[in-house]
């Protein structure tokens, strides 16, 4: 048996979902994709409910919604991935960007580890090609020697890559895309004659995220952007949504640690609620408050509830309770904005204190959570 890694790659994961999915699959698709847009939409959002049979005949597979939010804005990604024209998901970190990027470069051209890792110390020789200098030195250039990048990998077989925070990277850097994306064309001058010239096969495309909070690092030239569609990926709204997405990903993490810990609903609520106040910049009831510099994004809801979890089964009874959470909620919000502390406490003093006096229950256990444990002012 392989060994067991801690979260594996989406076509991995969700094999046979893909696997039944193409096995039913009858509708236009592009060329060199595994799965026509149909059949990307419903692996990214979901079958509801409605069971597929299994390609191996053992039972029916139901195909999970993944992604939440715009199910137009990735209709709108898909049908830019089978055009020329790349795709740039712009948002907050923990909007799900890269999740997304990842479930479409798996569902529509089978992997999606062809991926670039944007940083101010990427080079350009990561994003196209290096050499093997051993073999350099001893034979020369040559196709043996040339290290290929997974752009350059992804334009060979036809695949999609995916190029993470884009804007972290310099702009020369960044500039080295733009031949790639308007000729699908990348030239290893090195290399002699028609040996240095790549031509990307049916099927490449490319899909880049950068963070919206990062924008002005490395701006984009406007010749680059040209090259993109570009698609706002926005944090979730609705509460019930949000609340039961957490919920049901704290829950695969628990089984994955083998930590059964239940999770109530109330506490589960209350801390999706505080996260959606304070990144909106105002509560339910319309009092305004500073939005913390953190992104407090579902992303950070689920790492915050998870390890809350986790110390409940380690430490505490074994529930997670609202003091587990309150003595995790500072490692979310105060980060290195030392401007997010009074933030934090102008929260606890208006907004958990009213509903704390109105309603009682989990917000008034916070409340006193928080007191007990010295985190309200």
């Amino acid at each position: 048996m392989a060994e067991p890694v801690l979260r594996p790659a989406a076509e991995v994961l969700y094999r046979d979902e893909l696997a039944a999915l193409a096995a039913v699959d009858t509708s236009p698709r592009p060329r060199g994709w595994r799965l026509s847009p149909r059949a990307v939409r419903t692996f990214v959002l979901g079958s509801g409910g409605e069971p597929l049979p299994r390609p191996d005949g053992d039972g029916d597979i139901v195909i999970t919604q993944k992604f939440f939010g715009d199910d137009a804005l990735v209709e709108r990604a898909i049908v830019t991935l089978a055009s020329p024209r790349a795709l740039l998901l712009v948002g907050e970190p923990g909007t799900a960007k890269s999740m997304l990027s990842e479930l479409l470069a798996a569902a529509a051209t089978g992997t999606s580890l062809l991926t670039v890792q944007g940083s101010a110390a990427t080079t350009e020789d990561q994003i196209k090609y290096s050499w093997n200098y051993a073999l350099l030195l001893a034979k020369g250039p040559g196709r043996e020697a040339l290290v290929p990048s997974p752009l350059y990998t992804a334009m060979r077989e036809g695949k999609i890559a995916r190029f993470e925070e884009l804007t972290r990277c310099p702009v020369e850097v960044q500039d080295g895309l733009v031949s790639v994306l308007s000729d699908k064309v990348l030239l290893v001058p090195e290399l002699p004659g028609d040996e240095g010239v790549l031509f990307a096969r049916e099927g490449f495309n490319l899909i880049a995220t950068a963070n919206s909070r990062d924008r002005g690092v490395s701006e984009m030239s406007a010749a680059l952007k040209r090259r993109f569609n570009f698609e706002t990926v926005r944090p979730i709204r609705d509460l019930a949504v949000e609340v039961a997405l957490v919920e049901r990903e704290v829950e695969k993490l628990l089984v994955a640690a083998g930590a059964f810990v239940p999770l109530p609903r109330d506490t589960v609520e209350l801390l999706v609620t505080a996260f959606q106040e304070l990144r909106a910049g105002k509560s339910r009831e319309g009092v305004h408050l500073d939005q913390p510099a953190s992104a407090l994004s579902t992303a950070e809801a689920i790492a915050t509830l998870y390890t809350a979890a986790l110390h409940a089964h380690y430490y505490g009874s074994g529930t997670l309770g609202v003091d587990e959470v309150v003595m995790h909620l500072p490692g979310a919000v105060l980060k290195d904005a030392t401007e997010d502390a009074p933030r934090l406490r102008r929260y606890f003093e208006t907004v958990v204190r009213e509903r704390a006096e109105k309603r009682g229950g989990a917000w008034a256990a916070l409340l006193e959570a928080a007191r007990k444990l010295g985190r309200d002012p």
